[in-house]
């Protein structure tokens, strides 16, 4: 089985490099691989697939600035809605199928429960508006496919909320977090071995393609999620300088950003553990583990 993996050297596409090994030859690709795979040049993608000929194409690729995504549109709809749209229309003259990431933001983030997959999406930002539009094209392909949304995603490989938190805390006596917006830290690796394993089962059964939640168990805000990793590395002799009790919680408000954020990013994921028979980790559980890679115990 051939695999077409667009988006390779991203946080999600690096551990898909792993975990799909196991299904077929892979064919990572991203802006500087030979071939590339250009998303700002969608057109581009066509002739790539065209030769390939793969069996599979996953798609971790995405303008993921959030902010920066305000003030230029064009471009992340490009990259989040157009060059996804060639993905499935070339998936669908291949009979190939398509994997593909979306996000939480597609919802307006109002309320406190998890919004499952049939709940009306609203989103309040650029990223949200082309990321949905990138969902809305695969759909109407008629391609078969697997749409992933997730939430506050993050690896050991690269920067993430956590890396920058243990910063501050290690040069600053006090820090204030954001604790108004509620979500489920969600690791690249966990979001990589369900993929595997859905296209296990997808292979063996096609009609369960579709659009499922997938993001770890539990929730937390931004500010617990630091307490939790300020914590840990206290207790594993890691530097720390800010304590316990200096740890301030505040609304958002108090941090204006371009693009708004949703507060409610609670995602139920009940119909992905139902269809494929998955057991998601908690979030605390991976995130220890990731820290436990970058920071070693």
């Amino acid at each position: 089985m051939k695999i077409a993996l667009f988006g390779c050297g991203g946080q999600v596409g690096w551990e898909l490099q792993r975990s799909l090994a196991p299904l077929g030859e892979v064919t990572a690709l991203d802006f500087d691989t030979t071939p590339p795979a250009n998303f700002t040049q969608p057109e581009t993608l066509a002739p790539l697939l065209h030769a390939l000929r793969p069996d599979i194409i996953v798609n971790a690729a995405a303008h993921t600035a959030v902010d920066k995504a305000e003030t230029e549109p064009e471009l992340a709809r490009t990259i989040n809605a157009t060059a996804p749209g060639v993905l499935a229309r070339e998936a669908a003259a291949l009979g190939a199928w398509l994997v593909h990431y979306s996000t939480d933001y597609v919802f307006d983030g109002s309320g406190d429960q998890p919004r499952n997959e049939d709940a009306a999406t609203n989103p309040l930002s650029t990223y949200g508006r082309t990321k949905l539009e990138g969902e809305e094209r695969i759909r109407a392909s008629g391609c078969r496919h697997l749409i992933l949304r997730t939430s506050w995603v993050y690896a050991a490989r690269g920067g993430n909320f956590a890396r920058t938190m243990l910063k501050l805390a290690a040069e600053r006596e006090r820090l204030t977090v954001i604790d108004d917006q509620i979500g489920a830290p969600t690791g690249a690796d966990l979001l990589a071995d369900i993929t595997a394993q859905a296209l296990r089962t997808l292979q063996q059964r096609p009609g369960l393609g579709g659009t499922y939640h997938a993001v770890a168990a539990g929730e937390t805000s931004w500010h617990g999620y630091a307490l939790h990793v300020i914590e840990w590395a206290r207790a594993h002799g890691h530097p720390v300088k800010v304590a316990p009790d200096a740890i301030e919680p505040v609304p958002t408000t108090a941090f204006p950003t371009p693009a708004q954020r949703p507060l409610n990013s609670r995602l139920a994921t009940d119909r992905l553990r139902a269809t494929f028979g998955l057991t998601l980790p908690h979030w605390q559980a991976g995130v220890d583990r990731m820290l436990s890679e970058v920071l070693g115990r």
